[in-house]
């Protein structure tokens, strides 16, 4: 009974209320090259809370799952932008 009021209170806390996950698309015109998505997904996928990022070279776009607990639009643009691709969200 102790292990699990235990589990159960270690889940509560590792998942926080409020948070939830998040998908966006972000446009990123600046790629010009095959390697471009590599270095694109690579900046994203350093942004805490990110959970999965596909990025589409043909449409010049990148979609990103998130947890919005950790992770926000402003930072995952900022991390493209840092890499030398600038990026909006894509409407």
């Amino acid at each position: 009974m102790k292990k699990l009021f235990a589990s159960l209170a270690f889940a509560a806390v590792a998942a926080p209320v409020g948070a939830a996950p998040q998908t966006v698309t972000l446009a990123v015109p600046g790629m010009t090259c095959a390697a471009c998505p590599i270095t694109v997904k690579t900046a994203i996928a350093r942004v805490a809370g990110v959970n999965k990022v596909h990025v589409n070279f043909d449409q010049r776009e990148a979609v990103v799952t998130f947890d919005d607990a950790k992770a926000t639009v402003q930072k995952l643009t900022q991390a493209t932008g840092n890499a030398g691709y600038p990026s909006s969200v894509k409407r």
